[in-house]
């Protein structure tokens, strides 16, 4: 008969043996589960290079939409998915994201996910890079024209919030140049002319604010420190300067002609006379839910708006369009030694510049019926544009 003592070494033993080979079992299980695991990761990542997964869309049936916030924790994550109904547990998806190594690997963002998924596959997913859109914001176009270029594109922001947005610079006085910004009541949208033309990668989902920022940061590293030198020296504010620049975007696409426009303006500026640009006529006219054009009526260059360069002198209130690199560099270094006073389309792209009063009038003259026709062919063109059924907002 065993000792008391020796029944307890026993069944000591026989833990420790017991306890030992659950720490095999559980060794062999895990090397296995990982092994599977890889292998299932692996091939589901063949299937999406294949693309097998490329039409997964918001409108794709079965698909179930889930944001991912930034700063949202498996937890939050979980939750979203249940709510979604794409998960039935939320303790054993997030027992599971922490054994699989997905805990802090989730992108923030919009994701397609199939609601067949299994949990392994919904991870994943969450793991890749979200749904987004590539977008090109050309130069010159107005704030009005990049909300429908962005809406074409597919992103979902609400107008009113991103209208909010663009006149709430409170929420960017981390730029300098939107700290800088002087407000007035005259002023449509205190943020127009700073969504740098460019081309942007948008989530579809991107909040108003998160897209105004893309633009913003993109603004920012083109205003170099030495444009604020610049413009501190030629008594500009940078303000200032990007308004000017948007009239000289507005004007025209050549550069050459930028720099003699941008003189002839900084000249005019300089005598406190109007500028009488056509294109901020032409802002008026689109605002108004009208078309550009390079003649007008004299109804419309005394049209009473804060913006009708004809008839206020100095600088409008703000940007009238999103002025590219070019415009900005010449509104700061305009053609020096240049005595032009005037400047009108030619009507084929190009520009004719003057002197005196007489001298433009007589260029007037000589071009006024080529802007006709081009009036004529580009009301042609839009009418086509519009029977087919495609927008340019380029024109």
């Amino acid at each position: 008969m065993l000792s008391k003592k020796l029944k307890i070494a026993l069944r000591i033993l026989i833990i420790l043996v017991l306890l030992f080979s659950f720490a095999i079992i559980g060794v062999i299980f895990g090397y296995n589960y990982v092994l599977s695991q890889e292998n299932r990761y692996n091939a589901l990542a063949e299937r999406i290079e294949k693309g097998f997964y490329d039409d997964l869309k918001a409108d794709t049936p079965g698909v179930v939409t889930v944001v991912v916030n930034t700063g949202d924790s498996t937890s939050d994550i979980a939750s979203r998915l249940y709510d979604a109904g794409l998960v039935n547990n939320t303790f054993i998806f997030a027992l599971m994201s922490k054994i699989n190594g997905f805990d802090g690997s989730y992108v923030a963002g919009t994701h397609y996910l199939l609601s067949s998924f299994s949990y392994d596959e919904i991870m994943y997913f969450l793991t890749l890079e979200p749904a987004s859109v590539k977008v090109t914001i050309p130069e010159g176009l107005t704030y009005q024209e990049i909300k429908e270029v962005l809406w074409d594109a597919g992103l979902t922001f609400d107008e009113a919030e991103m209208d909010e947005c663009m006149n709430s610079t409170n929420l960017f006085v981390d730029y300098d140049f939107v700290s800088q910004i002087e407000i007035n009541d005259e002023r449509d949208f205190v943020l127009a002319g700073y969504l740098y033309p460019d081309t942007y990668i948008f989530d579809v989902n991107a909040s108003p604010e998160t897209i105004i920022r893309k633009f913003l940061n993109n603004m920012s590293s083109k205003l170099y420190d030495d444009y604020y030198a610049r413009a501190q020296k030629i008594g500009m504010s940078m303000d200032e300067v990007i308004t000017l620049a948007s009239i000289i975007q507005a004007e025209t696409g050549r550069v050459t002609d930028m720099m003699y426009i941008s003189a002839v303006f900084h000249n005019r500026l300089a005598q406190n006379d109007v500028l009488g640009s056509s294109a901020t006529i032409n802002y008026i006219i689109k605002s108004n839910g009208g078309r550009a054009t390079l003649s007008h009526t004299s109804e419309q260059l005394n049209a009473n708006s804060p913006y009708n360069t004809y008839i206020n002198p100095g600088l409008p209130p703000g940007p009238i369009c999103m002025p590219g690199a070019n415009a900005i560099s010449a509104a700061l270094y305009p053609e020096p030694n240049c005595n032009y006073m005037y400047f009108c389309a030619t009507g084929d792209g190009g520009t004719a510049y003057a002197t005196t009063l007489a001298q433009h009038e007589a260029n007037v003259a000589r071009y006024a019926s080529n802007w006709e026709e081009a009036d004529r062919m580009a009301e042609e063109r839009d009418e086509r544009i519009n029977e087919d059924g495609n927008i340019n907002v380029e024109g």
